[in-house]
C-alpha cells in the first residue's frame, strides 16, 4: 500500500465561470482534472479518488458527493471511505500547476496532522494539502452536516504545518481572467 492516497475534488458548479465544466477545461492538451490525476500518479498516490461527475478518459476511482455540488467538505466525506493510506493528498481539480503542488506537499515538513500550502500572503490553500487520513475522518464525523461546510472550519483545529509557496504554483482557474492568464479558451 502507498504511503498516501489522493482525493481530487472535481464537483463544483463553476459559478464564476458561467457554469462550464471547469475540471474538463484543457490546458497544454489535457483536462485540468487529468493533470491533477497525473500529478498524483507521478507521486505514487494510491488510490487516486476523484470526487465529482465522472469524466471520460480519466483513470481513477470515482465517487460523488451527496448531494451533488455539496461543497469540498461533502466531497471529502464522499471520498474518504475509499482511502486506506495513512495520508490523504487533497487537490483541487482546477489547479494550473498540480505537479508542482504535489511535489511541494510531498517534500514539505509535516506536523502531526499534515501540511497545507499557503500563498505568498499567507492565506491557507486548504485544497492543496497532505493530511493524516484518520484526522480528516475524525473531523468530518464531528460535523452535524457536511453539505456547505467550510474547509477552514474543518481543518483549522488540526495540527498542520503551513508551507508557503509562490502564488503562481497554487494558482487555479476560478474566473474568466484566470482562464485567460492560463491560456485556456472558454
Amino acid at each position: 500500500m502507498s504511503e498516501f492516497a489522493a482525493l481530487v475534488l472535481a464537483g463544483g458548479r463553476a459559478n464564476r465561470l458561467g457554469g462550464v465544466d471547469k475540471p474538463a477545461l484543457t490546458l497544454d492538451g489535457e483536462s485540468l482534472v487529468a493533470r491533477a490525476v497525473k500529478a498524483a500518479r507521478a507521486a505514487d498516490a494510491d488510490p487516486i479518488v476523484v470526487v465529482g461527475p465522472e469524466r471520460p478518459g480519466v483513470e481513477a476511482v470515482w465517487a460523488r458527493e451527496n448531494p451533488p455540488f455539496g461543497g469540498p467538505v461533502a466531497a471529502l466525506a464522499a471520498g474518504l471511505p475509499l482511502v486506506l493510506a495513512e495520508w490523504a493528498l487533497v487537490l483541487a481539480a482546477d489547479l494550473r500547476r498540480p505537479r508542482e503542488v504535489v511535489r511541494a506537499l510531498v517534500d514539505a515538513p509535516r506536523a502531526e496532522d499534515g501540511v497545507h500550502l499557503t500563498d505568498a500572503d499567507g492565506h491557507a490553500q486548504w485544497l492543496c494539502g497532505l493530511y493524516r487520513t484518520e484526522a480528516l475522518r475524525a473531523q468530518v464525523s464531528s460535523l452535524e452536516a457536511v453539505t456547505g461546510a467550510s474547509m477552514r472550519a474543518l481543518l483549522a483545529p488540526l495540527r498542520l504545518a503551513k508551507h508557503p509557496i509562490s502564488d503562481d504554483i497554487v494558482a487555479d482557474v476560478d474566473t474568466p481572467a484566470d482562464a485567460r492568464d492560463a491560456g485556456i479558451t472558454l
